[in-house]
């Protein structure tokens, strides 16, 4: 069921911090919370690397929470107005709708997303990024999910999901002939560690090798860069010693130069 948003208010007993907010909203409600703290700024960037910014259409969040996920998502290149911001939450709702205010917030149950977005989504969907604590369901509604989100966005989305755990969030005994399932490298930077799966419908080709190319120049220009960085340091920390002795090089070659 959808759930009108109304228009944000000041809240003079708001917490401070999001860590704060987090925590509150955790112990009203734990299972739709799902989490005692946001996402790190190291788990959302891997999050939204999995988005492809040049494909057409909007990206629907899920749960964004306080939104740092959103926030990568901009910073990745999706356009403010490209986002749909699913949030439960009135709290949460009203805190992304002053933080985004060009993004579209609904107040909504994510797990009837069809009946949620129903007359709301008039252009294609390109991926959904889903932050839900999807481990607090039973595996039929959770596949309910991926099968309502791929109804909207056809074969060409990608759906983007972290979990805690080491396994797949959605089962892989109900992937199987159906949808293609890939894990990245566990982000220990978050608090807990954490891992980011992207599903994708079999035999699509939804992952065109250009999106390779991008996100493996995206990892080497970082990595160019870090040594760069190192490189910089160690001839500033050397400098003085790498002047004396060109200088000592220098005069030892006069030398050798006014022998007969």
């Amino acid at each position: 069921m959808s759930l009108r948003l109304s228009r944000p208010k000041p809240d003079t007993h708001a917490p401070q911090s999001d860590g704060e907010t987090f925590l509150r909203r955790f112990l009203g409600d734990p299972k739709r919370t799902g989490a005692v703290a946001p996402s790190s700024p190291f788990l959302a960037r891997e999050m939204a690397r999995a988005v492809d910014p040049m494909a057409p259409g909007l990206v629907v969040e899920l749960g964004p929470g306080t939104g740092p996920v959103t926030k990568a998502l901009i910073a990745r290149g999706i356009r403010r107005e490209r986002l749909l911001l699913v949030e439960f939450d009135p709290y949460f709702c009203n805190l992304l709708a002053g933080r985004f205010p060009r993004a579209r917030v609904l107040r909504g149950d994510a797990y009837a997303l069809g009946e949620t977005l129903a007359g709301r989504v008039t252009q294609p969907v390109a991926a959904v990024v889903s932050s839900l604590p999807l481990l607090n369901e039973t595996p039929e509604r959770r596949m309910a999910l991926l099968d309502d989100a791929f109804a909207l966005m056809g074969p060409e989305g990608v759906f983007v999901q972290f979990t805690y755990g080491l396994r797949s969030p959605m089962p892989r005994e109900a992937l199987a002939g159906r949808y293609v399932a890939r894990s990245g490298p566990p982000i220990l930077r978050n608090l807990p560690p954490a891992s980011v799966w992207t599903y994708r419908l079999r035999g699509s080709a939804a992952e065109p090798k250009v999106m390779k190319f991008r996100d493996h120049a995206e990892r080497l220009g970082a990595r160019f860069g870090e040594r760069c960085r190192a490189t910089e340091t160690m001839i500033g920390r050397h400098s003085d010693r790498v002047k004396e002795i060109i200088k000592r090089e220098a005069a030892a070659f006069g030398r050798r130069g006014d022998r007969p």
